[in-house]
């Protein structure tokens, strides 16, 4: 099996990885409680999606 010659710099190992990173989640809002949810799924807060209510929580998360 060949060995390197030389070692990799860090700057060179660094240029290879800089596409290596997380991206932020894209948040939107809620339009019934104005909550910061994930894009196309049912409010965790309030049980609302696209204007209309799909589930109902609980009485002691409304509290909250």
């Amino acid at each position: 099996m060949a060995q390197q010659k030389r070692k990799h710099s860090n700057a060179r190992s660094n240029k290879r990885r800089s596409h290596d990173f997380l991206t932020l989640k894209s948040l939107s809002i809620c339009t019934n409680c104005d909550a910061r949810i994930i894009p196309h799924r049912i409010c965790p807060s309030c049980g609302f999606y696209k204007g209309r209510q799909v589930i109902t929580l609980s009485a002691k998360k409304e509290e909250k």
